[in-house]
C-alpha cells in the first residue's frame, strides 16, 4: 500500500478513510492481517531523544544530581544539531539503567505516563503521527520500534493509539530493576531481527509492510520492508534513500530547523552554566 505524502505543518490532518456519520470504524475497516507499519521513535515520531526526556524526568524526581544532567544536556544538544550518535545514546541508556536499579517496573511505568504528559506529548511530530494514523485508518496494525525502554515505549504507543511497541528490555528480579539489560539494546540490526520475528509471529508479509526512520542506523530495518520511508533523515540516510528510490518526508521546515538550532545552542549554554556552577561548588 502506498500512502500519500504526509501533511505539512499548515494542513489539517485528515483520515485516509472517510466514514459516514455514525458508522463504526472497526466495522467499516477490517484489520489487514498481512500488512503493518513500523515507526522509529527518536527524531522520527518524537522530536529529540526519548531517553533524554526520560532522564530529565528522573532528574526532577531526584534520581540523580546536577552534574549527571550536564553530560545528558550536551548529548541532547548534539543529537538535535547533528543527529543520532550511537555512543551518546548508549551512554545515556547505561546511566539510566544504573539510576533505576532497585526501583520497580510499575514505578517507571507511572513516571513514563507523567513524563509523556509533561514533555513528550507536545514533541510528537504531527506529520509522522498523521502517517501512523493513516495506516491505522486503512486497517493495518502499527508498531513503535525503538531502543527506548519498553515500559516507556508502551506508554507512548498506547497514548498514540498504536497497536504496540518493541523496545529495549531491562532485567528485573521480583519486579525490581537490576541495573542490567536483558539481551541487547533494540538498535540497528537488532530492530530488523525483532521485526522479522514479530512478522513471523503475526503472519505479516514484509513486502507489504512499511517502515519509517530518521537514521542511517535503521537501514537494516528499512531494507526489510517493501515500503521504506526516510523521515527527517540524517545525511547518510538521505543519501541512501535517494540512491534507492525510497520515499523521503521532512517535517522540519526552515522555521523549525532554526528553532532546533536555537534549542541545541540553548541546551549547550545551559550545560555550560551547570558545569560552571558545579565547578564553583567543588572549589568551595
Amino acid at each position: 500500500m502506498e500512502l500519500p505524502a504526509g501533511p505539512d505543518e499548515h494542513e489539517t490532518v485528515a483520515a485516509a478513510v472517510h466514514l459516514p456519520d455514525g458508522l463504526d470504524h472497526a466495522l467499516a475497516v477490517p484489520v489487514d492481517p498481512t500488512a503493518a507499519a513500523f515507526f522509529d521513535l527518536d527524531n522520527t515520531l518524537l522530536r529529540g531523544a526519548s531517553v533524554f526526556h526520560l532522564a530529565k524526568g528522573l532528574y526532577r524526581r531526584k534520581f540523580f544530581g546536577a552534574r549527571d544532567i550536564v553530560a545528558m544536556l550536551w548529548k541532547q544538544a548534539w543529537f538535535l544539531a547533528v543527529g543520532e550518535n550511537l555512543d551518546h545514546v548508549a551512554k545515556i541508556r547505561e546511566q539510566g539503567l544504573g539510576y533505576v536499579a532497585g526501583h520497580s517496573v510499575s514505578e517507571l511505568t507511572e513516571i513514563g505516563e507523567e513524563i509523556y504528559d509533561e514533555v513528550m506529548g507536545e514533541k510528537i511530530w504531527p506529520g509522522t503521527h498523521a502517517l501512523a494514523q493513516m495506516h491505522l485508518d486503512s486497517g493495518q496494525r502499527v508498531w513503535l520500534v525503538t531502543a527506548t525502554p519498553i515500559e516507556v515505549a508502551e506508554v507512548i504507543a498506547r497514548r498514540l493509539g498504536l497497536s504496540g511497541a518493541l523496545g529495549t528490555v531491562a532485567e528485573t528480579e521480583d519486579g525490581l530493576y537490576t541495573g542490567r539489560l536483558e539481551g541487547e539494546p533494540l538498535h540497528g540490526e537488532a530492530k530488523a531481527v525483532a521485526v522479522r520475528a514479530l512478522a513471523d509471529q503475526e503472519g505479516l508479509d514484509l513486502s507489504r509492510c512499511s517502515a519509517y526512520s530518521d537514521s542511517a542506523n535503521d537501514i537494516p530495518l528499512l531494507s526489510l520492508v517493501g515500503h521504506p520511508n526516510a523521515i527527517n533523515p540524517d545525511a547518510r540516510l538521505l543519501e541512501h534513500a535517494r540512491a534507492n528510490g525510497w520515499q523521503v518526508r521532512d517535517y522540519r521546515t526552515k522555521r523549525k530547523a532554526a528553532k532546533l538550532g536555537l534549542q541545541a545552542a540553548g541546551a549547550t549554554a545551559l550545560a555550560g552554566a551547570l558545569a560552571a556552577a558545579s565547578a564553583r561548588r567543588l572549589r568551595r
